[in-house]
């Protein structure tokens, strides 16, 4: 008997929650796909960065986890409210508690293992999208097949069950504290708006606004950040966020108390009732929406940038097809001539010096002015605080990097260039991008000094110029053979243009090599009195670096997507999951409300209202309470990653507004809000007729 009154239930409960039962089906679908990349073969063996991608998978699942748990026990604990006279029936009728719980707990497994059937079903077609994605991404050829992973499918069934098993024994004590008569009243709670002190509570509407303003002028304006200063702020905007709604709610109960002007127009004093009502009932899970709105935009934001940089900015990190560093200035690269000659098709070798002229001019001047070093490298007269410098920091070399003129036109030929020219007591710079958007016009900023007085500035070029510690750090100072010449040569570097692709294995190979004869990759700063080998230095990049003394750039640039995809992949992940749960919960609280309020919208229809005017009642009535936490969460997410994309686009040189990076995330998840709006309207409208 019970058996089958659970399956009519389940059947019941299927069509009233559908979108429900469908947001849990793409959750299982979106985790089990994602499940699948963790623990598949191919994956692992591609990089030897793949833990990586492990560890950011599954900690992105651990948010996911806890995100759909909140999801299922609200669920669970919503739906047993909205049956809570047929409980009471049930109870009348003389079940036991025991039974009813029993039933309960199987009507909710029995849902609950329909929506992960088809979740599970669902995800194996999703998983062959997302590694057709993520192997496009990556640039790597991959044929697809099916991945059945047993591991992934038990990590899929633990994570949902386990959240399913939690959320009904929470509710399963519910059941021994049920009562004929609570159940009886259940739905009549929260009917009537109970009004206390609201008059000072509407205040928190713009004492929560005037925090966002703080907080964004904050943001754009301060430079003292702190641990301290941070966690202020984080905590300052969750409170403002679950105030904001207690303020919102106050303030439009006191507006239709003082009988405000736009209160008895059209039908706006039953919306404004309505949206007040359902504000102050709601305002806790209102603000925790809000809160999952924010998280999802953000995450979308700074995906979006290290997309952006791992499409436009990453080709031109290391333009030369193989480059070599070498410390040793004997280093004559015999056995890596052999190896290139042997493994990969080369069309040109180049080998040549990395000059200093024991002088700091440049290297003063950016640690001193760029945003990427802390004013605590200054002295107070401005000048640079060389000994701490030294003890923290390896950006540059100790002394500027030059390179001759012809070296420098070479190179240029090699990467399809044109050749410059430069006269006898002149100087060029050749800096990244990135530094020449930040420092403008270095001509009277700098004096670089010759043998014979100071050089005058010829002109600055920010082509790709492999300047991660080969071709300099950040910038190279280009002078004439002649002064080259006079200059100390500071390290050696051998560059090759090849015919077709260099193969997969080369840096693998290259590094081996390295390793074997015990050259040096990275160290301390310094020059090395004893020895005539330096070490090597990295730049000023900070948010993406990437350093070697080998460089293969097919190699490189797959193994750095992949990386960066490995932080990508699950930021979306968390994001589309948080958005879909938020919009869920949106969507099942009006619907319910559309069979709960049916006969207020009746009484419309009797007092002259026609159905187009109800619909477009209701058309506004839900506007108002998706917009609400929605728009919200646009502001709140906007300020921060438009400061975000600021401060990325200055680290990394990437040339999109900040804008754009909140633009379009916004724009993504308004069509899954579209989507879900219109879902909502529809059955509202058929509920209420």
């Amino acid at each position: 008997m019970l058996a089958k009154l659970a399956m009519r239930n389940v059947k019941r409960c299927a069509r009233d929650y559908l979108i429900y039962v469908l947001t849990m089906m793409l959750v299982t679908a979106v985790m089990f796909a994602f499940h699948s990349l963790l623990f598949s073969k191919d994956v692992q063996k591609l990089f030897e960065a793949a833990a990586l991608m492990q560890i950011m998978i599954g900690l992105a699942t651990f948010f996911v986890v806890l995100i759909t748990a909140w999801l299922i026990n609200y669920m669970v604990r919503f739906m047993l409210d909205k049956r809570s006279r047929e409980l009471g029936i049930y109870l009348l009728l003389g079940m036991s508690k025991r039974q009813l719980a029993r039933l309960h707990f199987r009507e909710s497994l029995l849902l609950g293992a329909g929506a992960f059937a088809g979740g599970v079903a669902l995800g194996i077609l999703l998983q062959q999208i997302l590694m057709a994605v993520f192997y496009s991404v990556i640039q790597i050829d991959h044929k697809l097949r099916l991945e059945w992973s047993s591991q992934g499918i038990l990590l899929t069934a633990a994570c949902y069950g386990g959240c399913y098993l939690l959320a009904l024994l929470r509710c399963h004590f519910r059941f021994h504290r049920l009562n004929i008569c609570a159940l009886m009243n259940v739905e009549r709670q929260n009917e009537e708006i109970k009004e206390s002190n609201e008059k000072y509570k509407q205040w928190l509407l713009p004492l929560s606004c005037v925090f966002l303003l703080i907080f964004g002028l904050f943001l754009f304006l301060y430079r003292g950040w702190g641990a301290q200063t941070i966690l202020f702020f984080l905590l300052g905007l969750i409170v403002t966020i679950y105030l904001f709604y207690i303020g919102l709610a106050a303030a439009v109960i006191c507006y239709i108390s003082r009988k405000g002007s736009a209160v008895y127009q059209a039908q706006n004093l039953f919306l404004l009732r309505q949206f007040s009502s359902k504000i102050k009932t709601m305002r806790f899970t209102l603000g925790t929406l809000t809160s999952l709105f924010t998280l999802a935009l953000l995450g979308c934001a700074a995906a979006l940038m290290f997309h952006h940089f791992q499409d436009q900015i990453l080709a031109d990190k290391w333009p030369f097809d193989v480059q070599i560093y070498s410390g040793n200035l004997q280093d004559d690269f015999i056995a890596e001539r052999k190896l290139l000659a042997q493994e990969a098709s080369v069309q040109e070798i180049y080998t040549y010096p990395v000059y200093h002229n024991h002088t700091r001019e440049v290297n003063s001047w950016l640690y001193t002015h760029l945003a990427a070093f802390p004013r605590s490298y200054q002295k107070p007269d401005g000048s640079a605080d060389w000994e701490k410098i030294q003890k923290e920091d390896n950006s540059y070399y100790p002394y500027d990097t030059y390179l001759a003129l012809s070296d420098y036109n070479q190179l240029r030929q090699m990467l399809g260039y044109e050749t410059v020219t430069l006269s006898d007591h002149s100087y060029l710079i050749h800096l990244k991008e990135r530094i020449w958007k930040e420092t403008k016009d270095l001509s009277q900023m700098l004096h670089i000094l010759g043998p014979n007085g100071e050089l005058n500035f010829a002109g600055a070029y920010t082509e790709p110029f492999s300047q991660d510690g080969h071709n300099g750090c950040d910038y190279l100072l280009i002078v004439p053979d002649a002064l080259a010449g006079q200059m100390k040569p500071y390290y050696k570097e051998l560059v090759a243009k090849l015919d077709k692709s260099a193969p997969n294995d080369l840096q693998e190979k290259l590094d081996a090599l390295a390793k074997e004869g015990s050259i040096r990759d990275f160290g301390d700063p310094v020059i090395d009195k004893t020895s005539d080998e330096t070490s090597m230095c990295i730049g000023s990049d900070t948010i993406v670096a990437y350093a070697g003394k080998n460089l293969v750039g097919s190699s490189l640039v797959p193994e750095v997507k992949f990386m960066l995809t490995s932080v990508i992949f699950p930021l979306f992940y968390m994001g589309l999951v948080f958005i879909c749960v938020a919009l869920t919960v949106l969507c099942v609280q009006q619907l319910s409300d559309s069979s709960r309020y049916r006969f207020r919208y009746q009484v419309l229809h009797q007092i002259g209202l026609s159905r187009k005017e109800i619909s477009g009642v209701v058309l506004r009535q839900l506007a108002a309470f998706y917009l609400c936490p929605m728009l919200f969460a646009a502001v709140v997410s906007g300020i921060t990653s438009i400061y975000m994309g600021w401060n990325f686009n200055r680290y990394t040189g990437a040339h999109i507004s900040s804008v754009w990076y909140f633009g379009i995330s916004f724009g993504a998840f308004s069509g899954v809000y579209l989507v879900y709006f219109v879902i909502t309207y529809l059955g509202f409208l058929r509920n209420i007729e």
